[in-house]
């Protein structure tokens, strides 16, 4: 244990994004609309996959456990926050914000893995036809989701642990809107070079090489599409990939931007305007991009409506 003079703070006080009463009331009907679409296509998502014959393919199986960390990262922030825009005094107790800390850094690295699955499934599937079955059979797709979700625990786990030992002595006032690391290893009185570097190397290397699994990935798909003769072909084959190419985009270029970089170049400001980003508005697209990008997703959407005008 590490012996300080220092008690730990009962609650941390949040600045959140302003303190005007119209300007939180419109950003409370903001987010909680954008919440409650996240919460709806998502969930919506996840049962079309689990009920349509046709979605049940690895692919799908992997996008039902994005679906899922979507929601489940999305609903460790939004609730909270959405509370805090109509109460007057912005609060969360300590061990609230250990617990929201833990489960919201679990999921994003979990997602990162997602994500990185995806592309596998993608290459497998595009260069490897005649082994897919083999090299992305059932329980392969199991242990991916496993390890994707056990990284997220450990990684998650040591940043808590380290950063709840830490004494907060200067102010127990956080400038964001959640219980990010950053924010608060600025309130301790001790040097946080160790986890800064911890955050740096733990991140780093979840999201490299989370990005260097779909960079592979996507190098030799594009190979295996410039060697298809017709362009036809070539588009249909690379179309499969669309919604998690822009989906990955989404997701990778905001967490590159947060967390790669030196904490002295943090700026309160436009952190939580991107942070706002990648755990509210972010998890919404989603299915948007897979219901819109993805012919197969389509014709379930469209199957299921089919169903429900024949029972009536």
């Amino acid at each position: 244990m590490l012996e300080t003079n220092y008690s730990e703070p009962i609650e941390f006080i949040f600045i959140g994004f302003t303190d005007f009463l119209f300007l939180r009331i419109t950003l409370f009907l903001v987010f909680f609309i954008v919440y409650a679409l996240t919460v709806v296509g998502n969930m919506g998502l996840i049962i079309l996959v689990n009920i349509d014959s046709s979605l049940q393919t690895p692919m799908y199986y992997f996008l039902s456990n994005l679906s899922f960390l979507d929601i489940s990262y999305s609903t460790t922030i939004a609730p909270k926050m959405l509370v805090n825009f109509l109460s007057s005094k912005k609060s969360i107790s300590f061990h609230g914000c250990a617990v929201q800390m833990f489960f919201f850094a679990c999921f994003a690295d979990a997602e990162c893995l997602i994500l990185a699955t995806m592309a596998y499934d993608r290459y497998a599937a595009i260069c490897n036809p005649l082994l897919y079955s083999t090299l992305v059979s059932r329980r392969v797709c199991i242990s991916l989701v496993v390890l994707a979700y056990s990284c997220g625990s450990v990684t998650s786990l040591v940043h808590v642990s380290l950063t709840f030992r830490l004494p907060f002595c200067d102010s127990n006032v956080v400038n964001h809107f959640f219980c990010d690391i950053p924010p608060l290893l600025t309130l301790s009185c001790l040097d946080t070079h160790i986890n800064e570097l911890l955050l740096f190397a733990l991140c780093g290397t979840i999201q490299i090489s989370s990005f260097l699994v779909i960079f592979i990935s996507y190098f030799y798909i594009l190979l295996t599409v410039l060697s298809i003769k017709s362009l036809v072909g070539r588009s249909k084959t690379f179309s499969t990939c669309a919604s998690h190419l822009i989906a990955v985009t989404l997701f990778y270029g905001t967490l590159l931007f947060m967390y790669l970089r030196p904490t002295t170049s943090y700026s309160p400001d436009t952190d939580k305007v991107v942070a706002v980003f990648y755990t509210v508005v972010f998890p919404m697209f989603n299915p948007i991009i897979y219901s819109f990008r993805n012919k197969d997703v389509k014709n379930a959407l469209k199957k299921l409506h089919e169903r429900k005008w024949i029972f009536k």
